[in-house]
């Protein structure tokens, strides 16, 4: 079993000398971690991973392995297989990490029919996701492929309950050519939306942006089953807090309402605690939510606008995830020493109706990392089989996947001593018994397997 080191107990602002809130322990690395001869991971003693995919390795498309490993999810697949779809968060700087490797790109391209941008045959959008399908009995991949191709900087992003994933891109660009130093870059599209990835699809499938869901520098999706409401994160410093209401709960590209969340009688909120303490521990805060307008800007100001009509902010919001009956998401250089935030939305039972207005859904922070924190910079998360949180970070120092109890209580359950690169993509195998996580660079996934805490 994972060691659980058993860490203080959360505590409120006003009782921590240093003025922060959180679950703290007396070292900034916790849990019983083994060394890895492989240097690729330190994994908790009764587990262990395999290599499941690995930037540069040949795909069976013809393309190779992108880099920048990114947001991913588990799908079931045939005889037990598991379909894992990932983002690679990949710009034009780093182009030569994408699919098309180093082909030149007139090349290598021709064969991807639906890419959402080609780059007028020259420089096509690097990032993207590809799609592997793994088997867990013999612990080999047995296929590989660029599923969602031409897009850019697809950082995280969320799952659907209708088989899909929702790739999103954190980043904002216009057509046209840009001259850097060494590079030039075309684009002949807007970039900033959104994109569903149907997980079964062998092939790479036409690319069309979800502008109804906003151009912003989006970063995680969740859906909520029940309603079919999709909620969005945004990584800015000063950022919002998403819900998109589909016209047809299922069917996101024919249209819907994007709205912002409000605190009530609190307008325009910065949440951040960077200065004031003005969002405690557990404490649960009535909300409401803000329609917005012309969400397929030609500006990135659509955070800026919802601000100003009073929408709440937030310090970089990044993972998001559905847990439980609510809906979890991270704020990377949140709190009062900007080692981040975890806030949590309980949805109304009449979530996306006037009737919420006499039910309203809530928000609260669940926990504020601290100097003494285990947890630092939190970044994609998941909810695990037995019910804790398991996040990954993305910190200045060696970054690791943390879990965190229901009762507050944090534990690592891998570390990255190797590398300077972040962790990213948890999440867990359809039957819960594989935990899936990439090392973004030099770009690799793993899954972790062995015994787990439930």
């Amino acid at each position: 079993m994972i060691d659980r080191r058993r860490f203080l107990q959360c505590i409120a602002a006003a009782a921590a000398p240093s003025g922060v809130y959180g679950c703290q322990s007396t070292s900034v690395r916790g849990g019983k971690l083994q060394k890895d001869p492989n240097k690729i991971l330190s994994v908790s003693e009764g587990l262990s991973y395999q290599v499941v995919s690995r930037a540069g390795d040949k795909m069976s498309d013809g393309f190779v392995v992108p880099g920048a490993h990114d947001g991913m999810a588990a799908f079931a697949g045939d005889s037990r297989r598991i379909i894992l779809v990932c983002n690679h968060e990949l710009g034009h700087d780093s182009r030569d990490q994408s699919a098309f490797g180093r082909y030149k790109a007139s090349q290598s391209h021709k064969q991807a029919e639906g890419l959402y941008d080609a780059g007028n045959g020259k420089t096509p959008g690097p990032g993207g996701t590809t799609t592997t399908v793994w088997n867990p009995v013999t612990g080999k991949t047995e296929r590989q492929h660029l599923s969602l191709g031409g897009t850019e900087t697809n950082c995280a992003g969320g799952r659907t309950p209708w088989g899909s994933w929702l790739s999103c891109e954190e980043c904002f660009e216009d057509p046209g050519t840009t001259k850097g130093d060494t590079i030039v870059t075309t684009r002949e599209k807007r970039h900033g939306y959104v994109f569903e990835v149907p997980a079964h699809e062998r092939r790479l499938v036409a690319a069309e942006p979800i502008k109804s869901m906003g151009r912003f520098e989006h970063e995680a999706c969740a859906v909520h089953e029940t309603s079919g409401i999709v909620y969005l994160t945004e990584d800015k410093d000063h950022s919002c807090f998403y819900r998109y209401i589909p016209n047809v709960p299922g069917k996101l590209l024919e249209g819907g309402r994007l709205q912002a969340l409000a605190v009530t009688d609190e307008p325009s909120m910065k949440t951040h605690n960077w200065e004031n303490h003005d969002v405690r521990l557990n404490s649960e805060m009535a909300t409401y939510w803000i329609d917005l307008h012309d969400v397929d800007s030609d500006e990135n100001d659509l955070r800026l606008r919802a601000a100003a009509d009073g929408a709440a902010t937030f310090a970089r919001g990044e993972g998001l995830t559905a847990a439980g009956d609510r809906l979890v998401f991270t704020c990377t250089t949140g709190g009062a020493a900007r080692l981040g935030q975890v806030f949590a939305y309980t949805p109304s039972p009449y979530e996306g109706t006037p009737g919420e207005k006499q039910a309203p859904g809530h928000l609260s922070m669940i926990a504020e990392s601290g100097l003494l924190s285990l947890l630092r910079n939190p970044d994609n998360l998941t909810m695990a089989p037995w019910g804790d949180l398991i996040i990954c970070e993305d910190t200045a120092l060696n970054c690791g996947v943390i879990g965190i109890t229901p009762e507050g209580e944090q534990y690592s359950i891998a570390d990255n001593p190797y590398s300077d690169s972040e962790m990213a993509g948890v999440c867990f195998s359809p039957d819960g018994k594989t935990m899936f996580v990439n090392i973004q660079y030099p770009g690799m996934t793993l899954a972790i397997t062995g015994e787990w805490p439930v």
